[in-house]
């Protein structure tokens, strides 16, 4: 626990390492995820650095894999896991040793060398495979579209032609005269100039409307255009996508003609195929058997190649992440090498942060890589003296504070050894979620989705997850807290699915088995004797009087009150100390004390007078002060705390119970015991909101005094209060004027404006804190009623769902009942299990972030970014 209170804490350290070692060093130190490099060579550009050259092997070695998981994803296939990050980095034995699928133990250069020489053959022995599918792809879709043309243009000439050709002949028959003068010859030379042209190809369906379009406006209609659709989609070869074509045939009469047509063609890529004459049926039947045949056959080959490509990528796909492990650890190890100097020749020199519990891990990692290499010549690790760069921050976090630790660090970073907000997180955060959502059913739902994610915990982490579930799976035991938490609250407001449960038995009861509406339900027993208290939580009377929703609105406005101002001050204590730890002895005294003073003497006040009220049994004060007949039933009460003392029956004959004769026109203040000053006395409860107010608007009067001394105990604190917001404000930059003038002596001259520019920054800052911090006392305590206000929206949406669906539906029919039912279920889920748990979630959110942190956390610190494998590779596999 103190551990996570406070970041870790860090070395700056230099290591001296010999080249030909380097590797291995750096092998060994990414497994420990103990120690952030800084970077020696700032004024390099990347391309001039010392293994520039390893890194663009590695790219080349990433960009080859990259393509292998490409061509498997082309085929469906799933890259087989490496297994688990740590027995991978443990397998390799030794420093930086890999096994290959090739076989053989390589280590560093070996390994880059026989990965390239081994990634080499796959790739062009795959590139090969895919380029000659390519081209049997394009011969095999040529041969489908000349097929599927010829069978197309046959059946038009043979159904559609003799058609057109009757029809051409009944509206364009030559007179008697002229066939009687007409010769055979002539008749044969019309019939050939008679004759039409065709093209005939095939075309996208995508493009046929657009194709059709922009031939007949190219040839003013001079054309005749026939489409027939191909039933079986095409393959791209390219893309390998499916297209839908259709064959097209075009008759026209003119050359010009002609070539408008092909060029239309070659702007549409529309394919184009010569065909015999299509009078000559032999030609074209055996044209169709050929290429049928052929068809057969390239499709054969194109199998077998389909086939081969396959049993490839299954092969790759065994070894590709391994594969991708191994070269991202090398890539990692040389980008690292990359930050180191080269002072002297042969050695080489980094600098980096480390976390001081592994510094001897550092230290026996490094001699060891030197022994294993045999280097008779010493390496070097040691501490670099202070001053050092700002050290980073880095919490060490299991699986159930990683979660929290993440949650803070996504609104900042915390400083180098500050107080961890986290810490205190793990704990509020679910507790104030449970304090706005609570609710024993629902509360039960999210909490069975918190075990289910820890059952399937192991499953999970080793599944490649999309963002929502990750996110889910790493907050699995926040939800787990969040769904305790809203069952705990629930039960204190014994609300389930917004009806109250009888678990112990009520203390109130009616007088009638039947009542009515307006019957007071009377108490079991006295006030204040122990069995009239519900063991646990409210009595669940509370759900069905008529004074519900004022008794739950006052009891959680309270609530949220005390917890907000609680959480606050422990903001605020947390300040000092940080303030302690750190020797700011000036900012504890200028700023804590006086903060404290401010917050004790008018929230935390508030805090005491909502206990007060709640202790003080008002039953007894109020009795006390109204005046009773001696002789009735109600004089002896056990009500009264105090003796009763009998009067001597002057007056109009009543008195009060501690012996005041009631003259009939008696004040309160004339008939209070108490004397405890104002209108009440001390016998009448307070009105708090107006008791808080008055504390500043009207100091000195207390209209209803709890105790004796209030008005001068509130004009006390009104007094600290009054005084620590000037010294908040003015107190330390004047002693940082003051220190700043004594260092002015021993300064140049030429030091005078940048002081003075120095101390107006000073100033102005402090007035930005001191008016935050007394502005954000008052804002963020009205903040916290977000608590109620969302408790009390749950509960009365939850009442909504259940009277409108359920509650209405029940005394109709069965059908009724089961829609109901439907409606309540699904209303429930979509809003109070999924909307209503993410309102809660962001204002519980926003509660730490702004009102809680805010009273101490900086969030400016720097993240602590180990050199580490393991982390290299989840990165990668996320």
């Amino acid at each position: 626990m103190s551990r996570w209170f406070r970041s870790e804490h860090m070395e700056y350290i230099s290591l001296i390492v010999n080249e030909d070692a380097a590797h291995d060093c750096l092998a060994d130190l990414g497994k420990l995820s103990a120690i952030q490099f800084t970077d020696l060579n700032p004024d390099l550009t990347p391309f001039q650095r010392r293994y520039v050259s390893y890194v663009r092997r590695c790219d080349e070695l990433e960009r080859k894999l990259r393509f292998f998981g490409n061509e498997c994803d082309n085929f469906g296939l799933k890259l087989d896991t490496a297994g688990d990050i740590d027995t991978f980095l443990e397998s390799s034995s030794g420093s930086g040793r890999a096994i290959t699928a090739g076989g053989g133990d390589k280590k560093g250069t070996q390994l880059l060398e026989s990965l390239e020489v081994e990634l080499d053959g796959y790739e062009s022995q795959l590139r090969e495979l895919n380029a000659y599918s390519e081209k049997l792809t394009r011969e095999y879709n040529e041969k489908v579209e000349l097929q599927e043309v010829l069978e197309k243009a046959r059946r038009f000439f043979m159904t559609d032609a003799p058609r057109l050709a009757v029809s051409e002949l009944s509206t364009g028959r030559p007179s008697s005269a002229e066939g009687l003068l007409a010769g055979a010859h002539d008749d044969e030379a019309r019939d050939m100039d008679m004759r039409f042209s065709s093209i005939t190809g095939v075309v996208s369906t995508e493009e046929k409307v657009r194709f059709e379009r922009m031939i007949f406006r190219a040839t003013r209609g001079n054309c005749y255009v026939r489409f027939a659709p191909i039933k079986q989609p095409i393959t791209d070869p390219e893309t390998g996508s499916l297209i839908e074509k259709c064959v097209f045939i075009v008759f026209f009469k003119s050359l010009s003609i002609e070539t408008k047509l092909k060029k239309i063609c070659d702007a549409f890529f529309a394919h184009r195929y010569s065909l015999p004459d299509m009078d000559d049926a032999p030609a074209v039947d055996r044209m169709l058997t050929e290429n049928a045949q052929e068809l057969v056959d390239s499709r054969t080959v194109l199998l077998k190649n389909q086939d081969t490509r396959f049993r490839l990528c299954q092969m790759l796909a065994q070894h590709t992440e391994r594969w991708t492990w191994i070269v991202l650890r090398e890539k990692a190890v040389y980008h690292t090498l990359n930050m180191f100097k080269a002072d002297v020749s042969g050695m080489l020199r980094g600098e980096g942060w480390v976390i001081s519990e592994h510094f001897e891990d550092v230290r026996m990692s490094v001699n060891r890589a030197h022994s294993d290499m045999d280097h008779s010549m010493p390496n070097y690790v040691d501490q670099v003296p202070k001053p050092w760069p700002t050290p980073p921050t880095h919490f060490t976090t299991n699986k159930f504070t990683y979660g929290y630790q993440e949650f803070v660090n996504t609104y900042g970073i915390p400083r180098y050894r500050e107080a961890n907000p986290a810490l205190f997180t793990a704990a509020t955060f679910p507790f104030l979620f449970g304090v706005m959502y609570g609710d024993i059913g629902h509360g039960l739902f999210l909490f069975s989705a918190g075990l289910y994610l820890l059952w399937n915990e192991e499953k999970h982490d080793k599944a490649k997850l999309d963002e929502m579930t990750a996110g889910m799976h790493t907050g699995r035991y926040m939800m787990v807290m969040m769904g305790f938490f809203a069952v705990y609250a629930g039960f204190v407001y014994n609300d389930c699915f917004s009806l109250g449960l009888n678990l112990f038995g009520s203390r109130w009861v009616f007088s009638s088995d039947a009542p009515e509406e307006g019957e007071v339900a009377e108490m079991t027993g006295q006030f204040g004797d122990g069995d009239t208290v519900y063991p646990f939580g409210l009595d669940p009377m509370w759900h069905v009087a008529s004074n519900e929703l004022l008794f739950f609105n006052s009891f959680k406005m309270k609530l949220s009150v005390i917890f907000g101002i609680f959480q606050m001050f422990a903001g605020t204590c947390l300040r000092g100390i940080n303030y302690i730890y750190f020797g700011k002895k000036l900012d504890f005294i200028c700023e804590f004390i006086p903060m404290v003073a401010f917050a004790s003497s008018l929230f935390v006040y508030m805090v005491i007078l909502i206990f007060m009220k709640w202790s003080i049994n008002w039953n007894s004060r109020m009795l006390s002060a109204t005046c009773l007949d001696p002789n009735d039933a109600g004089w002896g009460s056990a009500d009264y705390d105090g003796e009763w003392v009998a009067c001597n029956g002057g007056g109009d004959g009543t008195c009060t119970p501690w012996g005041y004769e009631c003259q009939g026109n008696d004040s309160l203040e004339d008939k209070c015991p108490l004397d405890f000053g104002g209108s009440g006395d001390g016998c009448q409860p307070p009105n708090l909101i107006t008791s808080l107010i008055n504390i500043a608007l009207s100091p000195g009067n207390v209209d209803e005094p709890m105790y004796y001394g209030q008005a001068q105990m509130q004009n006390f604190l009104l007094l600290i209060a009054g005084i620590s917001v000037p010294v908040l404000l003015l107190a330390k930059p004047y002693f940082l004027s003051k220190q700043m003038e004594a260092n002015h002596h021993s300064a140049h001259d030429d030091d005078e404006e940048e002081e003075d520019h120095g101390m107006g920054e000073i100033i102005i800052h402090q007035a930005i804190e001191t008016i935050e911090f007394v502005l954000g006392m008052v804002s963020n305590t009205a903040s916290y009623l977000r608590l109620w206000a969302l408790s009390l929206a749950h509960s009365e949406l939850a009442t909504v769902f259940w009277e409108k669906a359920m509650l209405s539906t029940l005394n109709m029919n069965w059908f009724a009942t089961f829609l109901g039912y439907g409606i309540f279920a699904g209303t429930t889920f979509g809003v109070l299990l999924m909307m209503d748990v993410l309102e809660c979630f962001l204002h519980a959110l926003r509660l730490h972030w702004v009102e809680f942190q805010n009273k101490f956390f900086s969030a400016d610190g720097i993240r602590f970014a180990p050199y580490s494998f393991k982390q290299i590779l989840k990165d990668a596999s996320a």
